[in-house]
């Protein structure tokens, strides 16, 4: 079920085979809220990517596979369905429209809600990515903002969608923190796995890997997996499609957030270390030095709230 790395890293202290059993039903989204763009309407939710409507966001449930090639999703017990195409207009964090043209934008900026993020390229393409953080304490103010941590996987140069492991506050669950793993847009689309709830303290690892043998540029599907190794609980995501993407951008971490009123809405620890992390190139093999730089798009955010990162052993992001 899960990657042999994974095992490799853990099995000394986590026994990885004791997960839960099964998972809890996916939770609706957050609204866009009172503070949303003026464009955006009041029945959109939020989710990783912009602003969404809810019929166009797909829930899954455990082992169910995204299939692109099929235009379908292959469930558990083997049956299929079709996945349709949304019909509604999905927008960026300023309330653009966002259209095919527009979502291949080269690199995330503020108006995708992206605040700073560590990341790197590479002339080939990565395999698989690894890293750990830890569950933040909630925001001691609470203006119906979101709040996303996560790594992820990107094409520097098509742009079309992230594979993210995602830590959320105030998404999933009202008021509290709770993981996901997600893809995005087939067919306008947003897939998540099926959401958990966790706790402050807990320990989230999030793992991406592509699911082709070693030396495969563009592998075509790629699992997703986000486990709080404190509880055990976890959203998986399995053979979800690429999309035609060569994975050659890896963030080891960034911040995403819709709805900031004040620096209270964030959490009260002031800043988010991502570490244990590890980069492979599509041979699986380490990339020893992966270069990580941390960019910081808060230039001209509102409020302004001490923005930066730094690097050493780990990536920092500090709000």
């Amino acid at each position: 079920m899960f990657r042999n790395s994974v095992l490799k890293c853990f099995t000394q202290s986590i026994a990885l085979t004791a997960f839960a059993a099964s998972l809890t039903a996916a939770q609706a989204q957050r609204p866009a809220g009172q503070m949303r763009p003026a464009t955006v309407p009041a029945e959109y939710v939020i989710t990783p990517y912009g602003y969404f409507h809810p019929s166009c966001v797909q829930h899954l449930n455990k082992g169910d596979e995204v299939r692109k090639n099929e235009n379908a999703i292959r469930h558990a017990d083997g049956t299929y369905s079709d996945i349709q195409s949304c019909s509604f207009a999905h927008f960026d964090a300023k309330g653009q429209k966002v259209s095919e043209e527009a979502s291949a934008t080269k690199e995330p900026t503020i108006s995708h809600a992206w605040v700073e993020y560590a990341g790197t390229t590479t002339s080939s393409s990565f395999g698989e990515l690894v890293a750990e953080w830890t569950v933040p304490p909630a925001p001691s103010a609470n203006n119906g903002q979101t709040v996303y941590l996560f790594p992820g996987l990107e094409d520097y140069a098509d742009v079309k969608t992230i594979l993210q492991p995602v830590l959320g506050w105030n998404s999933d669950y009202v008021s509290a923190w709770g993981i996901a793993s997600w893809n995005c847009c087939w067919s306008g689309t947003v897939f998540e796995a099926t959401p958990q709830k966790v706790a402050a303290g807990d320990t989230i690892l999030g793992e991406m890997w592509d699911t082709c043998s070693a030396g495969t540029l563009s592998c075509a599907t790629w699992d997703i997996l986000t486990y709080d190794l404190t509880s055990g609980k976890y959203s998986e995501m399995l053979n979800t499609s690429s999309q035609g993407q060569t994975f050659n951008w890896a963030f080891a971490g960034a911040l995403e957030v819709y709805n900031i009123a004040q620096c209270a809405n964030y959490p009260p620890n002031g800043s988010i270390s991502f570490h244990n992390i590890a980069l492979y190139n599509d041979s699986f093999s380490q990339v020893v030095d992966p270069a990580w730089s941390v960019t910081n798009s808060s230039s001209g955010l509102t409020p302004q709230c001490g923005y930066g990162g730094g690097l050493s052993q780990q990536a920092n992001l500090y709000y």
